[in-house]
């Protein structure tokens, strides 16, 4: 198996050799996996793209590429440049330092990766692991997804994906914030959003006069509603959600017709 993998963190982000070892476990001692990955960290840029602008792209060595954008810019200059002739199975995207679950999806340039691979026909999947009070003073609080990942991987592929309106599937995995050995297991997931849980700002008057503001997250440990996928990383489990790009909100179509003329 060829395995394209990039991230949002950047290319020397610890997450990203840990979701090489996921990948060279996948890919079998005959498969190939291909880095392509941002030269700075990339955080909270979701899908963007750089159209307006040229990308650099930096040979570092053998299958391990720098680009100079965004993680869907990796994936783009990987399938049309250094990968044009030899078009990758499987795109792996992560492991984000961080989970990508409930409303936190919506910004994650991790995600923006697994969107553009299927967008390409590429299957693709999204790996992120939840911090917490249980694993974040671990020597390695990646410890879940470096001991669960790959067989994670294995699942999700061994399913039949389908195509709706010509999108294809992507899958966000979130590992819980908990060491490897007390992941209870996994669940199938829907999108949750934690109540009262936004990004704001926080502002600064620099010592010039002049204002900034930093973007702040909210409380990570607030569940959503039971079962969905940031409530099951809490209760331990390791969270899979199938995505699509289309944004279209199918149930108001169903419900409001009465609006067609």
């Amino acid at each position: 198996m060829r395995i394209l993998i990039t991230n949002d963190d950047g290319i020397n982000a610890p997450g990203l050799k840990v979701l090489e070892g996921i990948a060279t476990t996948l890919a079998g001692p005959q498969g190939e996996v291909w880095i392509v990955a941002p030269a700075f960290e990339q955080s909270g840029v979701a899908h963007c793209i750089n159209y307006t602008k040229p990308t650099l792209i930096t040979r570092l060595e053998d299958r391990r590429y720098m680009i100079e954008g965004s993680p869907a810019d990796c994936i783009l200059c990987a399938l049309y440049d250094p990968m044009k002739d030899a078009r990758p199975d499987l795109v792996l995207s992560g492991v984000n330092r961080g989970n990508n679950a409930a409303e936190n999806t919506l910004y994650s340039g991790t995600i923006g990766a697994a969107i553009e691979g299927a967008l390409q026909g590429v299957p693709s999947i999204a790996l992120s692991q939840y911090y917490g009070p249980a694993n974040r003073t671990l020597d390695n609080p990646f410890e879940a997804a470096v001991e669960h990942g790959a067989d994670v991987c294995r699942r999700i592929l061994a399913q039949n994906e389908s195509s709706h309106n010509g999108y294809g599937l992507f899958w966000n995995v979130n590992f819980p914030p908990v060491a490897a050995a007390d992941v209870k297991g996994i669940r199938l997931a829907v999108q949750g959003r934690r109540p009262g849980v936004n990004f704001s700002t926080l502002p600064h008057d620099a010592p010039n006069g002049r204002r900034f503001l930093w973007i702040t997250g909210g409380d990570q440990q607030v569940p959503p509603a039971d079962g969905t996928d940031a409530d099951v990383n809490l209760e331990g489990y390791i969270s899979v959600t199938p995505m699509r790009a289309d944004l279209t909100a199918h149930d108001v179509i169903e419900s409001f017709t009465d609006l067609n003329t």
